[in-house]
């Protein structure tokens, strides 16, 4: 397929979602995106994998990274595209085909910004950290992300959203003594143990903690159950899984030792886990981004809640807030839809911030 970067966004964006790249099947939209921008001449174009890392060098006084992934979770019969009374509806509409079509239109069409740009297209955001792309060129290229600020092209609905929540999962491991159910009373039953478990998730309340001037809100849930062998077995063992979303200002061994202090007196073991990122919103380059931006947008500026890829960069030592179209809500749904107008104030929004117009 070859993508037309200088034509109309939204249907740039039509385009990428008509494209089908599920997780790991992104190498026929990276060989697209590659092409597209291999064909600007003032962009120096790197590849790794099905990750694409296009750049300016114009000696500029600061440089900044605008990132998008390239992937979505699975079809659900909702593509190919369709517009309906000013919304573009389909798979990747919102998780972030629109918010990639405006980082590639603005790449093709803004071959002079007011600062260095890195763009990067990534693979593997929807599915295990380990495959993440962005991960993958943090550890082998981290010199291709060196930057004063970076923007994750993640759907904030219009408005931008600072750093991120953190995020892990522990699982609660439960003991008990198999037995034939005809004979319970020989065993001790692990499911029936996990009551307790459930009963202090109940009664918890979650927090909202004010970093830097934004409120996340916190949570913290049971996810999965599994225990039992067969029906007729008394189960000798239950795992419940939680998720705990906490505050960026937590780090992952505090916010750990929470859910152990909840959960004390039980067998707690962290099972995955990333950190969040505080908001960098007090960086001058941040403050100068949503100069911008709102002033085109008229939106405000939030926290996020879920965690995001700006953890990556917020790692680095680089401030990095999420902006895009769509909205988060609409993510990953059957009736995935965006707004063809946020996506087109969205590249003007970002056009101004990198000319400065």
């Amino acid at each position: 397929m070859t993508l037309d970067l200088t034509g109309d966004v939204v249907e740039l964006t039509r385009a990428l979602c008509d494209l089908p790249s599920e997780s790991g099947d992104e190498k026929a939209i990276a060989d697209a995106v590659e092409a597209a921008l291999r064909a600007c001449p003032h962009l120096e174009v790197l590849r790794d994998g099905d990750a694409v890392v296009a750049r300016t060098d114009l000696g500029r006084s600061s440089r900044v990274v605008v990132a998008g992934h390239l992937d979505t979770v699975p079809i659900a019969d909702n593509l190919p595209t369709r517009l309906v009374d000013g919304e573009l509806w389909g798979r990747g509409t919102v998780d972030m085909k629109a918010g990639v079509a405006v980082q590639l239109a603005l790449a093709a069409t803004v071959d002079a910004p007011t600062k260095d740009v890195t763009w990067v297209f990534y693979d593997h955001e929807e599915v295990a950290a380990t495959l993440n792309g962005l991960a993958r060129l943090v550890e082998k290229h981290p010199d291709w992300l060196a930057a004063d600020f970076a923007v994750l092209g993640e759907p904030t609905n219009g408005g931008i959203e600072g750093g991120c929540n953190g995020t892990l999962r522990a699982e609660v491991r439960l003991t008990g003594v198999a037995a034939h159910s005809a004979r319970a009373w020989a065993g001790v039953n692990a499911i029936h143990a996990a009551g307790e478990v459930l009963r202090r998730l109940e009664a918890y309340e979650p927090r909202t903690v004010d970093v830097d001037g934004l409120a996340y809100r916190e949570s913290l849930n049971a996810t999965v159950i599994t225990g039992g062998v067969a029906p007729n077995v008394i189960p000798d063992s239950c795992v419940i899984t939680v998720n705990y979303r906490f505050a960026p200002s937590q780090t992952v061994e505090q916010a750990f030792a929470h859910v152990v202090e909840l959960f004390d007196g039980y067998d707690v073991v962290l099972t995955d886990s990333a950190p969040g990122a505080r908001p960098g919103l007090d960086a001058p380059a941040a403050q100068e981004f949503a100069a911008a931006i709102l002033g085109v947008t008229g939106g405000e500026v939030a926290p996020k809640f879920g965690w995001t890829d700006v953890a990556r960069f917020s790692a680095l030592g680089i401030p990095a807030v999420n902006f895009g179209p769509g909205d988060p809500m609409l993510a990953h749904k059957v009736d995935e839809r965006c707004p063809v107008d946020q996506i087109r104030t969205s590249y003007d929004a970002q056009r101004a911030w990198l000319t400065g117009s």
